[in-house]
C-alpha cells in the first residue's frame, strides 16, 4: 500500500511540473490575446473617429486649397 501512495505522489509530482508549465504558457498566450484584442479595439475607435478629420486636414493642405464647405459638401 505504501508503494501505491508513492506511485501516486510521483505521478502527481511529474504531472504537476508539466501542468504548471502549460499553465504558464496558457497565461502567456491568454495575456497576448487580451493585449491584441485591446489594441485592435483601440485602433478601431481611433480609425473610426480619426478618418474624417484626417481627410479634412489633408484636403486643407493640398495644393489648390479648397474652402472648408467645399470639402464637406458631397458635390
Amino acid at each position: 500500500m505504501g508503494s501505491r501512495v508513492s506511485l501516486k505522489s510521483k505521478g502527481k509530482g511529474s504531472s504537476s511540473g508539466k501542468g504548471s508549465k502549460s499553465i504558464e504558457e496558457k497565461s502567456t498566450v491568454q495575456c497576448l490575446k487580451e493585449w491584441s484584442t485591446w489594441g485592435l479595439k483601440k485602433a478601431k475607435v481611433i480609425t473610426h473617429y480619426g478618418f474624417i478629420p484626417l481627410v479634412i486636414i489633408i484636403g486643407m493642405t493640398s495644393d489648390p486649397q479648397p474652402q472648408l464647405y467645399q470639402l464637406l459638401t458631397p458635390v
